[in-house]
């Protein structure tokens, strides 16, 4: 099954696509530009769900659910915010079809709204007119909510997981007394994200603040983690906006501090989407299929039996299914794949394309010597193993993996980031390495569109962990204080 891949050196966006088929995650749907996301596929965002659900309530936050349709005249109060939007909104302009006459349903024209209504890009305009009714006074304060689900930004050129018209998401929304208060919250969750980035999805991530020209619209600051794919590429894994009094201005959202002053409340966004199972596919696959990280797998191990006579089969069944039990009970997600419609080659190879980070073949020479062939998928290799002590063994073999994967991601991450202190110098490197490319900025505008127009890279991100270092800026010369991130990106 494994067979047919493009290798991702032949064609790294044909490789993508191909897998995201092959292992069963998600498939075009009759909509241009949306897409169906698999019952295999739809498990590991669950699993990304789960975990990241248990963070936000770790931190205080509470999950709501605001309305998916907006008014239009929402989107005008905030200049910037439509602005940027604009381009990508998807508009209701109709409540009701009727029959022609000739067996064709069409649009009511006497059914128009009275004021078009948009389907959400995202939802500060949404839920900050709903805070104003909420918030009075600083008792009211802070409002740490999350919300999860489905926004709709109108995409022309679209690829499964990375970018779709329609895609799932989180969006937290929070409201605060004081700009240190939104400025800390903006800081933490991106910590979060990167926790979670590093931690469960076992990818390298750097944290930074984005350039004005990259910001998110209507923020005074946008903070993001950015990570490194196996094809030199960038991705936004997630971002954190400090939002300052801007929606709070345009919905006239104010609270009466302790000192019984009127004031405007400080705000926050942030949020992560099914743009993140593109990055696990991208960062770890091979071209043998997915290479998952055991905390996200929604099979951790598989047990595939090997056997020549039913009664063979009967005494495998009963070992692989007191291990699955004992495996379960210690919270590892485990598959007994017993089908006699599919020969054992075949399994192998469907859970390799699958990334199922461990497999155990069970057979009769097994049941005779008391041991099991246990293989990782993220190294392919394998050996064979007493049952004494397996538990144990599978245990820290999925610890072993997470940590491997990890690992890897970062070795390849270090190797492909660069310095460069001339422009002829930043070029080549683009063209011949790709990779992050670390180099000096003028810090305007314009020399960054410059660059982007020439070259098709971006400043990614300010990094956090910036050393204060004095140099020239690549493109202009004039004097530069710190290096900054470029990439080409997804």
């Amino acid at each position: 099954m494994s067979k047919g891949l493009t290798s991702r050196e032949e064609d790294y966006s044909q490789w993508y696509n191909e897998l995201v088929g092959k292992a069963d995650m998600a498939e075009h749907s009759a909509v241009r530009g949306c897409m169906v996301i698999k019952p295999y596929g739809y498990a590991i965002w669950e699993n990304m769900q789960a975990a990241l659900d248990k963070m936000f309530k770790d931190t205080g936050h509470s999950n709501a659910y605001f309305p998916l349709f907006i008014p239009k005249s929402f989107f005008s109060k905030e200049a910037s915010h439509v602005e940027g939007f604009a381009t990508e909104c998807a508009v209701v302009t109709h409540y009701r079809l009727k029959n022609d006459g000739n067996g064709n349903i069409i649009v009511d024209e006497d059914a128009k709204l009275e004021e078009e209504l948009i389907v959400r890009p995202t939802s500060e305009t949404i839920i900050w007119n709903t805070y104003k009714g909420w918030i009075q006074s600083y008792r009211d304060l802070p409002i740490l909510v999350n919300q999860w689900a489905n926004v709709v930004r109108w995409e022309m050129r679209t690829r499964l997981f990375l970018r779709t018209a329609e895609f799932l998401w989180q969006e937290g929304h929070t409201a605060h007394a004081t700009s240190q208060e939104a400025i800390e919250e903006t800081e933490r969750m991106l910590d979060v994200y990167a926790d979670f980035a590093e931690n469960w999805m076992a990818v390298p991530v750097i944290r930074g603040k984005k350039t004005a020209n990259e910001r998110f619209a209507g923020a005074l600051d946008t903070y993001c983690i950015e990570a490194l794919m196996q094809d030199g590429k960038a991705l936004q894994a997630g971002t954190s906006h400090f939002l300052g009094q801007n929606f709070a201005k345009a919905f006239d959202v104010k609270f009466t501090s302790k000192e019984g002053k009127l004031d405007y409340v400080w705000a926050t966004s942030w949020g992560v989407s099914t743009r993140l199972i593109g990055a696990l596919i991208m960062a770890h696959s091979d071209d043998s299929g997915l290479v998952l990280p055991p905390k996200l797998a929604p099979i951790q191990v598989v047990i595939v039996p090997i056997y020549r006579s039913d009664e063979e089969l009967e005494k495998i069944s009963e070992l692989a299914k007191s291990l699955s039990k004992e495996l379960k009970q210690k919270n590892i997600s485990v598959k007994y794949d017993d089908r006699d419609t599919l020969r054992p080659g075949f399994k192998f190879a469907e859970y390799e394309m699958k990334g199922v980070p461990v497999r155990l073949a069970i057979g009769g020479r097994d049941l005779e010597n008391g041991t099991i062939e246990i293989a990782r998928r993220d190294t392919k290799e394998k050996h064979t193993i007493s049952r004494e002590g397996i538990l144990e063994h599978i245990e820290n073999l999925l610890t072993d993996i997470q940590q491997s994967i990890y690992n890897k991601a970062l070795k390849f991450r270090n190797e492909n980031t660069r310095e460069a202190n001339s422009y002829e110098e930043f070029k080549e490197l683009l063209d011949t390495k790709a990779g992050f490319i670390s180099a000096h900025w003028d810090g305007t505008s314009e020399t960054e569109k410059r660059i982007k127009d020439e070259t098709k890279a971006t400043i990614r991100c300010i990094p956090l962990n910036n050393k204060p270092e004095d140099g020239t800026c690549i493109v202009t010369g004039k004097p530069s204080t710190q290096r900054v991130l470029f990439a080409r990106a997804y």
